[in-house]
Formats: C-alpha cells, structure tokens, sequence
C-alpha cells in the first residue's frame, strides 16, 4: 500500500468513526512487564531524573522541608486553593489564585506548588487535571519553578492505567495537562532551549502519605 493510500483509509476510517457508522477497530495497549510496586517507584525516579528533573520520597511529615529544599530560597510563591497547608514552609509570600491574578500578578511569581491527578512511571509523566490541589493551567505554565507533590499512590506504571484513571476528569469536562520534565524545545536548528512554554525547572516531591485537606 503507497502513502497515498495509507492516508486515504486512515481518514476514511476517521470520517465513518465520527459520523458513527463504524468504530475502529484498535490493536491492545502493549503491556510490558509488572513491577512491584518498590520497582515503578525506582521506575518513576530514574524517568524523572533522565528529564534532569529533581526527585524527593520523603515521609509525610518532611513535605514542607523537602519543598523549602526544592525552593532554593524562591520566596514569591503561587499556591492553588486546595493544597494542604502543611506541605509549606514559614516565610513564604504566597500568591493566592482567588480571585484570579492577571498575566502580570503570576509572572511575578518565582515558583509554584501543585498537587496531581496521577503520575506515570514507565514515561516519567506527570497528569494535571486541574482540580482545586492544582489550580488553572496558567499556574503551572508562566513560573520558572513547578514543584509537585505526589502521593506515592497515584504513581502507576503504564499510560494506559494513567489514562483509565483520567478518564474521569475528562468525563467532568476539566482539562488535562501533561508534563514529563521541564519545559523544552529543539524546534530551532536540533538546540535544545528550555523554558519556552511552561516551567523552565520540575522538582517532584513524592510522598508516602498524605493527609485530607
């Protein structure tokens, strides 16, 4: 079969999908070897670590000073409405998005502290889909710092499994954000530029157990 005729099909079998006369037909998600669950954990920190990323499992009670480490005296500081309050150390000027700050108020900002929906350890990605621990994309897209909190829980080993878990804040209509490493591009002439469309620094910070806001 040419390229021509590949195209053809591929969108012909798009167009018979959408009108709903007939649902493609998908190969299985390739499954590669379960892991325990001491293995993924190991797993995600190598992936992280690979996107020259930093990584910290820490227990629950040692949040904060693993955030204040992360923070490299970063002291202006965006905070979304639903993050617990003992995950911060003293002495921070933290950036309430409530109400909204304008374009200017978040490019104040040095850094920024999230939560997240769910975490993949085969790909090192991380899923965001913005509920009130994560706050509007534009949190984790305009400071040079995104530091995020994990429980160790939320981590699973394959995109398939994150995606299950996603489905359900796609059905509730929030959107999702996928990161895997700081922000970087190699558009221009292969050279790779860090920092162009979100975060130029990640730091993640995973956390054996974490407790109810």
């Amino acid at each position: 079969m040419s390229n021509a005729e590949a195209r053809l099909e591929m969108l012909t079998r798009i167009n018979r999908a959408v009108a709903g006369v007939e649902a493609p037909a998908l190969p299985a998600y390739p499954q590669g070897q379960r892991l325990e669950r001491g293995a993924m954990l190991h797993q995600f920190q190598d992936r992280i670590e690979d996107y020259r990323a930093s990584f910290q499992r820490v227990p629950e009670a040692e949040v904060a000073r693993a955030v204040e480490a992360a923070l490299a005296g970063a002291k202006r500081v965006l905070v979304p409405a639903g993050l617990h309050p003992d995950f911060l150390p003293a002495g921070l000027e933290l950036l309430r998005d409530d109400p909204p700050l304008s374009h200017a108020g978040l490019d104040g900002a040095e850094a920024v502290v999230t939560g997240c929906a769910v975490a993949i350890s085969e790909t090192g990605t991380i899923i965001l889909d913005h509920a009130p621990d994560q706050g509007r994309r534009a949190l984790t897209l305009i400071p040079d710092l995104h530091i995020c909190i994990i429980r160790a829980e939320q981590i699973v080993q394959s995109v398939l499994e994150g995606v299950q878990l996603a489905e359900a804040s796609v059905q509730a209509g929030r959107p999702l954000t996928w990161i895997s490493g700081g922000s970087a591009t190699s558009d221009i002439e292969l050279v790779r530029v860090e920092g162009v469309h979100g975060p130029r620094r990640l730091c993640v910070v995973v956390v054996d157990q974490i407790p109810a806001p």
